[in-house]
């Protein structure tokens, strides 16, 4: 098992420098002047190449990526154009908030996505499964941010029973667990777990419906164990793979979030990738990539290492 989770880990470093470059690489090659932000409409020539030499837009990009990727090594992703802030500091802060929201929604989507997915698999092609099916389709096909504008209608325009934007009472970005904070995730969370939930459901039905057909729950079944013993030898035989898929899926929400997060103005990643984009923040919008990138790469490997613990037959193969 070492041996197996040295070469992930080994496996893991090309792909890291792979994807320091492609968020490099898509970043430039974008169109626009990355100064136009902060150059008044009268900037003189030598104003202009003042900042790109202070910034490094001046030289040839290898030189810039390296330098880039040397700095961000060291934990220095440069300063942000527009606010001339640290990027490390704002993308950390902007991390902790979209990771907190993106744990309780995958919690939320991984206990309902289990829950309907056992019921369906249990009780397969009866209606209780067609229900469960339809709602996990549903799910999975809603768009995030009309079900957020819809949530936002009913629970804080109508109802006024929560909080509509932010994270903390007067529009406070800071965080605090709290009921008074918590009202404001509520939503934004719940919007985020339809989706993991849907995938996780209909993932869990079919394993949970395979394992059921196998033979050795009926030899189980013969020797006179109990529904409960027999549910617990089918959970463990589902576990690693509904734990690899609750594991994307929180990855796709740390970097898919920037939908939900305008919609509620949850200061999070997505929220920071959306202001980088308008504002045309180079330094801001590579820092915010990258990071959330790695966090990609990383959570797979510790997916891989849970799946590894779990189900020993994967370091065998």
């Amino acid at each position: 098992m070492f041996a197996y989770l040295v070469r992930r880990v080994v496996y893991t470093l090309p792909i890291m420098l792979g994807v320091a470059l492609v968020c490099f690489a898509l970043v430039h090659l974008a169109p626009g002047d990355p100064l136009v932000s902060v150059l008044p409409p009268d900037a003189s020539a030598e104003m202009q190449q003042q900042l790109r030499s202070l910034y490094g837009f001046d030289r040839p990009l290898p030189e810039q990526f390296v330098k880039w990727l040397a700095r961000a090594a060291q934990g220095d992703l440069g300063a942000s154009i527009a606010s001339g802030r640290p990027v490390a500091a704002e993308v950390g802060k902007a991390v902790g908030n979209t990771l907190r929201l993106a744990l309780v929604a995958t919690l939320i989507g991984f206990f309902f996505g289990c829950l309907f997915g056992f019921v369906a698999g249990y009780f397969r092609d009866s209606w209780v499964d067609k229900g469960a099916s339809f709602l996990s389709v549903v799910g999975v096909s809603v768009p995030h941010y009309w079900l957020g504008m819809v949530l936002v209608i009913v629970f804080a325009a109508q109802l006024n029973w929560l909080p509509a934007t932010g994270a903390g009472p007067g529009g406070s970005d800071q965080w605090a667990w709290d009921w008074a904070h918590v009202r404001h995730m509520i939503l934004p969370a719940v919007t985020m777990s339809v989706i993991p939930m849907g995938i996780i459901a209909r993932t869990v039905r079919a394993l949970v419906a395979e394992t059921l057909a196998q033979e050795f729950v009926v030899g189980l079944r013969a020797k006179g164990l109990t529904d409960l013993g027999v549910f617990l030898h089918v959970v463990k035989n589902v576990a690693p793979t509904a734990l690899a898929v609750m594991g994307l899926q929180l990855g796709y929400l740390l970097g898919g979030s920037i939908l939900i997060e305008t919609v509620f103005s949850w200061p999070g990643t997505g929220f920071l990738l959306n202001s980088a984009i308008f504002q045309r923040d180079l330094p801001l919008l590579q820092g915010t990539i990258l990071v959330l990138a790695l966090f990609f790469v990383l959570l797979n490997l510790l997916v891989d290492v849970v799946q590894t613990t779990l189900d020993p037959r994967i370091s065998r193969a």
